[in-house]
């Protein structure tokens, strides 16, 4: 069997200037596939750029779309793949300005070889095109099976915007104390988890028993203030949705205490919706150090290296790093600058599909 000459997979987030479904690319059609465990689904409206004959798509895109759809449906059995043959059939033209839904599945997987079929077609069933593909492996995932990718979403900042409250909470309980907690205060200690932020504003001596009344009288503030308020950052819960759809273990690993964690789940309607939940107490470390995620890949039984990482502050981003995890930081709290470290920086997860995190957790 042929074998193909080295392709780069470790293009960063180049891979986001994909002609066919990079979001970054101003010329590119910007394909975003969904995935119900079979068939690799998206929806595309040609417009004039795309015409060959007055007012009839082009061929040539035509046999994109559907070779697009089949290297998604490879990608979602697990194997990283290049286009190898591809025999398309068009069976009626493609009028612009119209939505066609292009669909494809895998019908043979083997080590080397992934065979594909895909269809273009308008939303009245009327079939455009199909094709058959052959996608050859580059990089098979040695163990890869739909429930050994995970991604691990920290809370605050993240899923929900608590931050007003939890600085809200300090004041009130540092105030008490004479103490002024500035806003730039608390962004400083965003990720840690609650004594680690009471040593770094009363010293590290401060004894055991102090730290834990001001954990409870913080936490009852938080709580007392957030509740009814909660509300999930855009596009978190559609992301949530998508990734459960796509074969992805799903966790939170918070430093927050389980308490607070389970009143924003609730709050927002998603306490279900995850494999595992840890709190950053379950650990003798918190963020910066990897405990709280190696915990939830552990619990999730999954590798470290097939974990994803959201993350909006210095120190879990590290914590991410740190546990050998792919890290995609959104810039809700901390300044893009600041999050170097991460694979990928977003300044919203509206921005980030399922299918994005797939190519970037295995672009390695």
């Amino acid at each position: 069997m042929k074998t193909w000459p080295q392709i780069l997979t470790d293009a960063g987030s180049g891979y986001r200037l994909c002609f066919g479904c990079g979001p970054d690319n101003p010329i590119g059609l910007k394909l975003s596939f969904q995935w119900d465990g079979q068939t690799a689904r998206s929806e595309f409206t040609p417009g004039p750029v795309h015409q060959g004959w007055p007012g009839v798509v082009h061929g040539g895109i035509i046999a994109c779309l559907l070779d697009e759809a089949s290297s998604y449906a490879a990608l979602f059995a697990g194997m990283y793949c290049v286009t190898a043959e591809m025999r398309v059939k068009l069976t009626n033209p493609a009028p612009i300005d119209e939505p066609l839904i292009i669909t494809s599945s895998v019908i043979k997987k083997t080590r080397k070889l992934v065979e594909t079929r895909a269809s273009v077609s308008l939303k009245d069933g009327t079939q455009i095109a199909e094709g058959m593909g052959k996608q050859m492996v580059i990089k098979p995932e040695p163990g890869h099976t739909e429930s050994s990718k995970a991604v691990i979403w920290d809370m605050d900042g993240v899923i929900a915007d608590t931050g007003p409250y939890h600085l809200r909470g300090w004041q009130a309980v540092f105030k008490k104390m004479g103490i002024s907690y500035t806003a730039a205060d608390f962004r400083h200690h965003t990720g840690k988890r609650n004594d680690s932020i009471i040593k770094g504003v009363l010293g590290e001596a401060t004894p055991p028993d102090e730290i834990t009344a001001i954990i409870r009288e913080k936490d009852k503030n938080f709580r007392r203030l957030v509740e009814q308020k909660i509300r999930p950052l855009p596009g978190v819960l559609e992301l949530i949705t998508s990734l459960k759809e796509y074969g992805f273990k799903i966790a939170i690993a918070s430093s927050a205490t389980m308490e607070n964690i389970r009143l924003v789940t609730r709050g927002l309607n998603i306490d279900n919706c995850f494999d595992a939940i840890i709190s950053g107490w379950e650990v003798t470390r918190g963020k910066p150090d990897p405990q709280t995620f190696l915990l939830a890949a552990e619990k999730l039984g999954v590798k470290a290296e097939d974990c994803i990482v959201i993350e909006d502050a210095i120190s879990g981003v590290t914590a991410s790093k740190r546990a050998g995890m792919t890290c995609l930081a959104v810039t809700n709290t901390t300044p893009r600058e600041e999050l170097g470290e991460a694979d990928l920086i977003v300044d919203t997860l509206e921005d980030i599909t399922a299918a994005d995190l797939e190519r970037l957790l295995y672009r390695k």
